[in-house]
């Protein structure tokens, strides 16, 4: 048989005889799936009828579907099943039969309750490899606790360590640290490192991947002074959140802001150089808020153009911060100045070989797999579906 030129890059690439079921919703579970779907998996989205994802209803909308669910769910096909009643639940054991990775969301117990928990489903089959996102992980006092993003992040102790607003009170976060860097890529790196296993062993396994543990590590600098040391970093005053000279935005006279990185000393002697400011290592050391206010007064003499113009090419870790409007528009331009497309969307973090694909399919109306995955009659013909 003659192959597409899709098919043919399909079949090149790592994960293309990998078949992923993907019970979850919102962003953890989908832009884990997402990324597997770019390695060229086939994820199969299973779906509660009959809204589905909730994030099929969030706004803004493109060509009448959510543009955030088309961007966590581009190039993967739907099924709808109901895993509470029995034809449904049979349906989905035999796509459980084809499947290689099974990802899921629900709180503790949910599956378990249904007879699809790990130690059911991996009993019945033996090579599955199954990953269950949680906010605390199985077996953790909080595994029940209704919790998101924020509430990881401050169960980690980063919404404590970040500076305080005028009134005293921590800063929200700005990113979705705990759903992304907490759940999407742990799942993305543990299911690769599962499969590769599962070539050595012929058996898959069990992936229990906890949110709130797993960006514990971006406290490691913290953690490890304060424990080793005692001396703990208050609020915003971290060598990371506020409490270095060399580690700081900058306010310049145009009202735009200077990010500076300069942590290393050939970095720090640079900049300094740059404007012209000289700061004694023991008056850093002795009064690095004093430094800070010293070096934002120098700053603030100037426009960013001055500045950007200045430190050209000084080696100095300075850079403009835009706002998020004015960073997509100037990434954009980079991407289309490279030839790499003009198009504003955000890149997922995969190496450029891998940035092109299934991914870059449409994202599937609810369903739409129903009729060649879920209704064949009997498992040899649902089998034959599949392939």
């Amino acid at each position: 048989m003659i192959m597409t030129l899709e098919e043919q890059r399909m079949a090149q690439r790592p994960l293309h005889d990998v078949v992923v079921l993907d019970l979850s919703t919102r962003l953890p579970g989908p832009l884990a799936t997402l990324m597997l779907a770019q390695a060229g998996a086939r994820v199969i989205k299973v779906e509660r009828p009959p809204e589905g994802d909730e994030v099929r209803a969030f706004a803004p909308r493109v060509d009448g579907m959510s543009a955030h669910f088309v961007w966590l769910n581009r190039g993967k096909q739907s099924v709808t099943l109901d895993l509470k009643r029995r034809e449904d639940l049979a349906a989905f054991e035999h796509l459980v039969a084809q499947a290689d990775v099974l990802v899921e969301q629900f709180r503790p117990g949910v599956m378990d309750r249904l007879g699809l928990g790990p130690d059911a489903l991996c009993r019945r089959h033996a090579r599955l490899i199954y990953c269950s996102i949680t906010g605390y992980g199985r077996d953790d006092p909080r595994s029940l606790d209704a919790a998101h993003d924020l509430n990881y992040q401050a169960d980690a102790g980063l919404v404590g360590a970040a500076p305080l607003l005028a009134g005293g009170t921590p800063a929200l976060p700005p990113v979705l640290l705990g759903d992304i860097a907490g759940g999407s890529y742990p799942a993305f790196m543990s299911i690769l490192l599962a499969l590769m296993q599962r070539q050595q062993t012929d058996e898959g396994q069990f992936l229990d991947i906890a949110m709130s543990r797993n960006i514990e590590v971006f406290t490691f600098w913290n953690v490890i002074q304060g424990t080793l040391t005692g001396a703990w970093p208050e609020p915003g005053a971290g060598r990371h959140t506020g409490g270095s000279p060399r580690y700081q935005v900058y306010r310049t006279a145009d009202d735009r802001f200077l990010a500076v990185a300069a942590l290393e000393d050939r970095f720090w002697h640079n900049f300094q150089q740059a404007i012209g400011l000289t700061v004694r290592p023991d008056w850093e050391r002795r009064a690095p808020r004093e430094v800070i206010a010293a070096v934002a007064a120098r700053i603030a003499r100037h426009d960013a153009t001055h500045w950007l113009a200045v430190m050209a090419g000084k080696d100095v870790c300075c850079n403009l911060a835009p706002d998020l409007e004015q960073a997509v528009a100037a990434n954009a331009a980079r991407r289309a100045a490279s030839g790499r497309g003009s198009k504003p969307l955000i890149p997922l973090p995969l190496a450029p070989q891998f940035t092109s694909g299934p991914a870059n399919l449409p994202a599937p109306p609810l369903g739409a797999g129903n009729e060649t995955l879920v209704r064949a009659q009997t498992p040899r013909d649902r089998a034959a579906r599949m392939v």
